[in-house]
């Protein structure tokens, strides 16, 4: 049985998220107070106890979540799983990338909260509030929503984000454009085009100086090759050298995050069991819809962990 293990993006924090963790093992207690430490703030005080409006700000989000994720693997890892022996890829959405990498040991606990502290603040920072916007396209293929894009991009940048699978597909941009793309997906029979509660057009050119920032910081820490291959989002495919991790996560701001190929790339390459770790079950639910053979399994509880150890080391 090939394993992947997959990482959570924003949209999946909550409050209360690693609260039980925190109560019943040490190793989680450290991973928090590391990440608080790497802040120089009570991070996991916002987690366990919101507010919740302070968690979604994306600069909290994102460590927030990264931080649930790695006290998972930290006390797996106690219980006796090993990321190189047990698992055999690693892949993440979006911020969700920066946590696989640090369960692969690319980035050490302390770095990766502070990369997503600054892409945090740099993607918030990039575009004014109310210039940009995200859509949800549901319901029609990649293909459609790319013309589409074309179409409102006559009135200012419009692209895919996200395409999540399972005919979901995120677009991102300028937000007269978004908008427009959003009114011809209803008249080109989509089931659904919502406007989304985003702060900021994450995964569109708007984000250049967001990219500029990542590439600055991403320059200035220590990186490892990671221990098993990464599914870069930007590419579906298999990465294995630090230095291109680096570029591909540089890209990614601007780029779109390729879930549904992602999962497709696993299923194609007999990785049929793929365990989301940490906050919520999104990933698991998409996988379920992307491909009926691959099995989706949430570990983000002590119950969830010891099933998932029981599963690993049999």
């Amino acid at each position: 049985m090939t394993i992947a293990f997959t990482f959570p993006g924003q949209g999946s924090q909550a409050v209360g998220m690693g609260k039980d963790l925190a109560e019943n093992f040490a190793e989680a207690r450290a991973v928090f107070q590391e990440v608080d430490e790497a802040l120089g703030e009570k991070l996991s005080e916002t987690m366990f106890n919101g507010p919740e409006d302070t968690l979604t700000l994306t600069a909290n989000a994102q460590p927030a979540l990264m931080a649930v994720s790695m006290a998972v693997i930290r006390v797996l890892e106690a219980k006796g799983v090993d990321v190189k022996a047990n698992v055999s890829y690693v892949a993440g959405h979006s911020l969700g990338e920066y946590s696989a990498l640090c369960a692969a040991g690319t980035f050490s606990l302390a770095d990766t909260a502070r990369l997503l502290r600054i892409r945090g603040n740099a993607m918030q920072a990039a575009v004014p509030v109310g210039v940009g916007a995200m859509a949800a396209i549901i319901g029609l293929e990649h293909a459609d929503v790319v013309a589409l894009c074309e179409e409102a991009s006559a009135i200012g940048s419009c692209q895919v984000a996200n395409d999540n699978g399972g005919g979901q597909i995120v677009i991102s941009g300028e937000k007269a454009a978004v908008e427009k793309g959003a009114a011809i997906a209803s008249e080109m029979g989509a089931k659904r085009a919502i406007l989304l509660p985003v702060s900021a057009p994450f995964h569109s050119s708007l984000m250049a100086p967001a990219a500029e920032a990542m590439r600055e910081a991403l320059a200035g820490v220590k990186k490892s090759n990671p221990v098993v291959p990464l599914i870069a989002n930007v590419r579906a495919a298999p990465v294995t050298d630090a230095d291109e991790i680096a570029r591909l996560l540089v890209e990614q701001v601007t780029g779109q995050v390729r879930w549904r190929e992602t999962v497709e790339w696993f299923a194609a390459n007999g990785a049929t069991t793929l365990y989301e770790i940490g906050s919520g079950k999104v990933l698991t639910g998409l996988a379920r819809r992307i491909d009926k053979t691959v099995n989706g399994i949430a570990v983000n509880t002590p119950a969830d962990i010891d099933a998932a150890v029981a599963a690993l080391m049999a």
